[in-house]
């Protein structure tokens, strides 16, 4: 079972949808259970009460046909002598005389269990019963003679039908004749008080069973129903996610030609134009060298001066691309660099704060918090007016925090909920921290601009053991 298991593999709408019918199944197998019990329970008590009245009700009728025999014989047996076998034999005749129905006749035992009146089942006469049992293993005659001998009762027993000559179950009610030593009495069979409460409980099943179609077609209709709409809502979610793919995707490639329409004008504007004034130079200083003009040496001069430029600017470009300090001496230094040569290109005034790291940031983190500083400086220098910025970069329990201020004149923050980080560069910074796990929070207002980005402990690294200097302040 375990190895099955371990080959299912679930989607994740798959889990979704499991996750969410699987609740709905179990209440409706639980409601399906308790209604179950409870309509039969009911039932029983129903069917239970039914069969007790109806029964009652026999034992009545059988009370009353005793009684009603004996008034009409009593006459006879109040004066007759407890030997008197004339008043016996006539007692006899009346009471073998009394049949009713189909199956009602009385029957009249001495207290030795000789029978003495059977009329529909002659056969029994003149022999001795005292032993008899049933299938079940009741005494029935003995049963007759003991109540009897009580006065008077009830007996529920086994008896052969007449009709047939099958077995089946009977209610007997029988009274005492104690001067002859008789046990007399008369029967009643209560199959159809049987039959009517197995008709009931047969209908009392047939209902739970319809119950149990009903929940089942009901609990279907909602699976299917969340079927549906999880299989709508899927569909539609595919649909934005695909449609937010396509347009992040055009952003990316947006992004990559600004970036390399910005290294191409870098490139044109500024290597270019050097590169060319290097050719000026150092052809001028050919042709001064070849008419012997002294003046050759200062335009070799001024040819190696604009090549030092190409050189600082190449690596001013190669820096913006991906910083090498960033990677040799960490964040913090990267950070200190770039605002530091922010400071000196605009002329805003800078500052930069930074405690040192115990732990270090993963290459992820440390690369999206200074593309986050990049982009902020960007937005900065081009929107802001701001004549003062900084940074403060810290380490703590839950991870890192950056934040950079500035006193420009700020931005509006009542943006549209499907725009609600603003233009490019801010989308930029939200969606880096957004890959991080991380947190992006900007306040903005006339007084200036506080960006606060937020890196969780999951991409803080532990300190490394070997070849690392630990007084630096490697981020």
């Amino acid at each position: 079972m375990r190895s099955v298991l371990q080959h299912i593999r679930l989607s994740y709408g798959q889990k979704l949808f499991l996750l969410a019918t699987l609740p709905l199944i179990l209440a409706a197998a639980a409601i399906s259970v308790l209604v179950a019990n409870q309509s039969r329970a009911l039932a029983e008590r129903e069917i239970k009460a039914l069969e007790i009245q109806l029964i009652e009700a026999k034992k009545a009728e059988l009370k009353n046909y005793v009684t009603q025999a004996r008034n009409g014989f009593y006459f006879i047996y109040g004066t007759a002598a407890p030997n008197d076998d004339m008043a016996q034999r006539q007692v006899m005749q009346i009471l073998a005389a009394m049949i009713y129905g189909d199956e009602g006749f009385f029957f009249v035992y001495d207290y030795d269990g000789l029978n003495l009146v059977s009329p529909r089942q002659t056969e029994l006469i003149n022999q001795n019963w005292i032993d008899f049992v049933d299938s079940e293993g009741t005494r029935v005659v003995a049963d007759f003679i003991e109540t009897a001998r009580g006065g008077d009762g009830y007996v529920e027993h086994l008896w052969e039908k007449p009709s047939n000559g099958e077995e089946a179950r009977m209610i007997s009610y029988v009274t005492s004749f104690p001067s002859w030593r008789w046990a007399v009495g008369t029967g009643v069979f209560i199959d159809d008080v049987l039959e009517t409460t197995a008709a009931a409980r047969a209908e009392v099943e047939a209902r739970v069973q319809r119950t149990f179609l009903y929940i089942g077609a009901i609990t279907l209709g909602a699976l299917l129903l969340v079927f549906l709409s999880g299989l709508v809502i899927n569909i539609r979610e595919r649909r934005l996610a695909d449609a937010k793919l396509k347009k992040l995707t055009e952003r990316v490639f947006d992004a990559q030609e600004q970036e390399r329409g910005r290294v191409a004008r870098e490139l044109h504007d500024g290597i270019s134009q050097i590169l060319v004034g290097v050719r000026y130079s150092l052809d001028s200083t050919r042709r001064r060298m070849q008419s012997g003009d002294q003046r050759a040496e200062d335009t070799l001069e001024r040819g190696m001066e604009n090549l030092t430029t190409a050189i600082h600017e190449v690596r001013r470009i190669s820096r913006d691309l991906r910083p090498g300090i960033l990677d040799d001496l960490g964040l913090g230094p990267a950070l200190r660099a770039l605002i530091e040569d922010f400071g000196q290109r605009t002329g805003i005034e800078t500052e930069f704060q930074t405690v040192v790291f115990r732990n270090r940031l993963n290459p992820d983190a440390k690369f999206s918090l200074y593309r986050i500083a990049q982009e902020a400086l960007t937005n900065i220098e081009r929107h802001s007016g701001a004549t003062k910025v900084s940074i403060d970069l810290r380490g703590h329990r839950k991870g890192a925090t950056m934040q950079i201020s500035d006193n420009g004149k700020g931005f509006t923050q009542n943006r549209p909920r499907s725009n609600p980080i603003g233009g490019l560069g801010l989308r930029n910074m939200q969606e880096r921290v957004e890959q991080l796990n991380g947190n992006l929070r900007i306040f903005s207002s006339e007084e200036g601009t506080v960006i606060v980005a937020e890196v969780p402990l999951s991409h803080v690294l532990p300190p490394e053991q070997d070849g690392v200097d630990k007084g630096k302040a490697k981020a």
